[in-house]
């Protein structure tokens, strides 16, 4: 393992900026000193050693991509047609300003004939009742308009490809990256709101039978795909945060489902320096419990110097993966709602150590792990608002019904540097997320 660096006191912002190269692809800002070329974003590749990414021959991207394959992209379909473009060569696509991948609203990718207010006329429960499953028109014509949806605002990325934003504000809003069954993808400083489901499903049959509506689309899905690193992004609900959606009969119009998933044997993914906002669901690695035939041995994934704030759950929950989560801070605040952090989960092997939490007063700390199934992990040198803290100890002391062993029975040795947790909150809460890489 690389010998850790002990950084004992937080940057200011001001001095963590002023280290910064500009985030103009390729130019330097006026008046930014430089101590060399200004670098390209769109040229990097994952540095040697930084997580499981780099394992084996690493992870470059599109960085090798000739002059005709690096496109520049102002709106959602020239990016699409960008990933479509150049057979199967490098490609390098940047960002520039904010794509709307339903710019033309919801109403434009209904099926003829959908009516939501019919919808909710013909399921009612008080009509339906909580036995069977929805059908007939209404639910066929939002089936429909879903697949209308699913059509617009998929877009397939393809292997040996960077999609990398210009300056502090370009990213996507409303559309899903479907990274499948690819190798060596990099997504780095875009800003990407969660898709808002225009076409949920209410299912009578959920939660115990008192119903549920149930949304479809990540902001970015890694699929079955390896040598993949997600770096310097802002992934959040934006606009539509969980608190602005109405309810229909007594439950949430859910309109999210995760903000990043590494599932069906995904393999050796680096997420690093990204800020994760204001959302539920927030990342699943494994979501299937059955999923082992593809799964086991798979789903490598470390996580570092990730913020997380507004989270709900899921940061991650993981199943069977080799999950290595050190130096990201998890921020609970006042009246927010919280279920937990680390989700346990089916053969998972968790390994979270040198990670800082801030927990507003009231929030529990035992909460921070969630168990799932039965699957040890290590937790180690983890700070909670600022104090060296047991998370396995606290929460079997607080939850005994739900107690977890330590061990994970590894150790990560593809870390480039370890921080110290009190450092954490410093470092991470200035330079995560886009517009700030440095």
């Amino acid at each position: 393992m690389n010998a850790y660096k002990w950084h004992a006191h937080a940057m200011k912002r001001t001095a963590v900026l002023a280290g910064c190269v500009s985030l103009v692809l390729g130019i330097t800002a006026a008046g930014t000193a430089q101590a060399g070329p200004a670098r390209d974003l769109a040229r990097q590749v994952l540095p040697a050693g930084d997580g499981w990414a780099s394992e084996g021959a690493g992870t470059t991207g599109g960085s090798a991509a000739d002059a005709a394959h690096v496109h520049t992209v102002t709106t959602w379909a020239e990016f699409k047609a960008a990933l479509a473009d150049g057979g199967t060569g490098p490609r390098i696509i940047k960002v520039k300003g904010m794509l709307d991948a339903v710019s033309e609203g919801c109403d434009a990718l209904a099926a003829e004939g959908y009516d939501f207010q019919q919808y909710l006329a013909d399921y009612d429960p008080a009509v339906w009742g909580h036995d069977t499953p929805v059908s007939g028109e209404q639910e066929d014509l939002r089936a429909a308009s879903a697949a209308n949806q699913d059509r617009m605002i998929k877009a397939s990325v393809p292997a040996d490809t960077t999609i990398v934003g210009v300056g502090r504000n370009s990213g996507i809003r409303g559309g899903s990256l479907q990274i499948r069954g690819v190798d060596n993808v990099i997504v780095r400083n875009l800003t990407i709101e969660a898709p808002l489901d225009c076409f949920p499903q209410w299912d009578p049959t959920d939660d115990n039978r008192t119903g549920a509506w149930n949304s479809e689309y990540d902001g970015v899905v890694v699929y079955g795909s390896t040598h993949v690193w997600i770096d310097h992004n802002t992934l959040t609900d934006g606009r539509y945060p969980d608190s602005s959606l109405p309810e229909y009969f007594g439950k949430v119009y859910q309109q999210h489902d995760g903000l990043l998933d590494v599932v069906r044997g995904a393999n050796h993914v680096t997420v690093s320096w990204n800020s994760f906002e204001d959302h539920d669901k927030t990342m699943l690695i494994g979501n299937s419990d059955g999923a082992g035939s593809t799964d086991a041995g798979k789903l490598k994934v470390t996580l570092h110097h990730n913020r997380f704030e507004g989270i709900v759950e899921r940061a991650p929950r993981v199943r069977f993966g080799q999950v290595d989560s050190y130096n990201n801070h998890f921020v609970v605040t006042a009246g927010q709602k919280f279920g937990y952090v680390f989700g346990i989960g089916a053969s998972s092997q968790l390994h979270a150590t040198h990670n800082a939490f801030s927990l507003a007063p009231g929030v529990s700390t035992g909460k921070v792990l969630k168990k799932w199934s039965e699957a040890p992990l290590t937790a180690a040198h983890n700070y909670v608002n600022g104090k060296l803290t047991d998370l396995i100890a606290v929460h079997n002391a607080e939850i005994p019904g739900e107690t977890l062993q330590s061990g994970a029975g590894w150790t990560p040795t593809l870390r480039t540097r370890v921080d110290h947790p009190r450092a954490v909150p410093g470092i991470v809460d200035h330079r995560a997320g886009a517009g700030r890489i440095c």
